[in-house]
């Protein structure tokens, strides 16, 4: 199953367009995870409680736990999230905050470090910028944690850069980049 982690707020988004046509190339079926309608809320201390006394119980079967499982069950991930501010929006560190579950998508071993068992063999990182992108605070972010730590072989990123700058035709842009990403 492909897994279209979806965190793109606005309704005519151009990074969604991009993930869009990455996922037609992918295959039929892929299930969409909305992060931005699911409206994940950053873990605070009394849902932290209750979920490391699930994590040491190894009991995994409450819905705090279906994030995780459905990223970790996956067979291919597509993450789609515009580079704001340097970074992505808030939303998708909230569900980073919501899957990072020991003994789901990682483990650790005697000396402390982590083992990834993550089913995913590939994620891929779509993101649009206005102006010029640096992957080193979204897409960096992402790869590390994805190759380090989830145990997902390979990252790719699909990107556009300069939608917003005078001269630049950002409608061009996105339909070469739909082009090149269709003729894969």
């Amino acid at each position: 199953m492909v897994l279209y982690v979806k965190c793109c707020p606005r309704s005519d988004s151009r990074t969604d367009k991009l993930a869009t046509a990455l996922l037609e190339t992918l295959g039929d079926y892929y299930e969409v995870l909305d992060i931005v309608q699911e409206n994940l809320l950053p873990l605070d201390r009394d849902t932290l409680i209750m979920r490391e006394a699930f994590i040491e119980q190894s009991n995994y079967s409450y819905p705090i736990f279906d994030y995780a499982k459905q990223f970790a069950f996956a067979d291919t991930i597509v993450i789609a999230a515009p580079y704001w501010d340097l970074s992505f929006p808030a939303a998708l560190k909230s569900y980073i905050e919501n899957i990072y579950v020991t003994g789901l998508v990682s483990k650790y071993n005697e000396n402390g470090a982590p083992i990834g068992l993550c089913k995913a063999k590939k994620l891929y990182y779509v993101t649009t910028s206005g102006g010029p992108y640096n992957p080193d605070f979204s897409y960096g972010y992402i790869d590390k944690l994805a190759t380090e730590y989830f145990g997902i072989d390979e990252t790719e990123l699909i990107y556009v850069d300069m939608l917003d700058i005078d001269g630049y035709d950002a409608n061009k842009i996105i339909e070469d980049k739909i082009k090149e990403i269709k003729e894969r």
